[in-house]
């Protein structure tokens, strides 16, 4: 095995890393999502985000893996780290750098590897966003060019952690944080040609909530309603809170005609939180969904315009549907 370089700023590269308190925290979701869906548009058993420590490593996002800090020492991360753009192996077995490490000799038997440097704001580089397969596998320049893609949205996470890219009540994404991040997703699906859905919700009767129960209670179907977004559409690539109640998901993976069948498991939720003794308030909602028609979207603010209209008129139709009720 040839030894790798050690990066020329390496204690100043490790201060960055230790600065954003990242290590030894708990999984995030925020990573899980551009993990998972680099699984699926690669079709490769296992995808990671990688930090880069002194003596170790920390699997930030760990899809595929039982252990989530592997040694520095027995892994070939640490040479992705040491390029400057990708770092491909399309086949460790013949790689006179690698062959001794014993991932490649010994289960899982990682043959193929595609890494991604992680960057700090400042250029220095932190770790890696990777996919790794059991068996070789080529790797194209559109391949390449949508790993860049998918490791620029992890930095865009990890460059958040020193920006107000989060929503300090529901602690999912803000609209700042959205915009990011949706940004590199919908660039990745044009290349691709995948199905792209945008979801946008508004709680309906919010405002009488507030004015009736207090904001405190407010908060807490605001906060409530985040979480059952989190788990009815647990695939998705960004789940956030744009306005005051106004929420919205963005998913790769949910095609248009499985769109009514999530809706109708939010609206269970709803119904059971709307049911449980002590919540005051009724809570509902009015959603708009549009398919990503990259004619049409040339920007995230193109296809949120849309779903927005979308979301009005299913205001519009419901408010118009009480009214025939309260009519009868």
């Amino acid at each position: 095995m040839i030894k790798p370089p050690t990066p020329h700023d390496e204690t100043f590269r490790l201060q960055s890393l230790h600065s954003l308190k990242i290590l030894n925290t708990h999984p995030n979701d925020r990573y899980d999502r551009i993990t998972r869906l680099a699984m699926r548009i690669f079709d490769v058993p296992i995808a990671l985000v990688s930090l880069i420590d002194k003596d170790r490593q920390w699997f930030q996002s760990c899809q595929g893996l039982d252990t989530c800090e592997p040694s520095r020492e027995i892994s070939f991360f640490r040479y992705a780290i040491a390029q400057e753009d990708l770092f491909v192996i399309e086949d460790a077995r013949f790689d006179k750098r690698l062959i001794d490490i014993s991932l490649i000799t010994a289960e899982p038997n990682f043959c193929f590897y595609a890494g991604y440097p992680l960057k700090s704001q400042s250029g220095t580089r932190l770790g890696t966003m990777c996919i790794i397969d059991g068996v070789p596998r080529s790797f194209s320049a559109q391949d390449a060019e949508t790993l860049q893609e998918m490791g620029q949205m992890v930095e865009g996470e990890l460059h958040a952690l020193t920006q107000a890219t989060t929503d300090e009540l529901t602690l999912i994404s803000n609209r700042r944080g959205f915009t990011a991040i949706s940004a590199h997703v919908l660039s990745i699906c044009r290349h691709l040609k995948r199905t792209t859905s945008l979801l946008m919700f508004d709680l309906d009767g919010f405002k009488e909530i507030n004015d009736k129960f207090g904001h405190q209670f407010g908060d807490k179907a605001l906060i409530d309603f985040a979480k059952f977004l989190l788990k009815n559409f647990r695939d998705a690539d960004v789940v956030a809170r744009i306005g005051g109640d106004e929420f919205c998901v963005l998913c790769t993976n949910l095609e248009e005609i499985n769109i009514p069948i999530a809706l109708e498991r939010l609206q269970k939720k709803i119904d059971e939180w709307n049911a449980f003794p002590g919540q005051k308030g009724m809570l509902g909602f009015s959603v708009g969904t549009i398919m990503f028609d990259p004619d049409r979207h040339a920007s995230i603010d193109d296809l949120i315009h849309d779903a927005d209209q979308a979301m009005y008129n299913d205001k519009r139709s419901r408010r118009k549907d009480n009214l025939v009720e309260e009519a009868k």
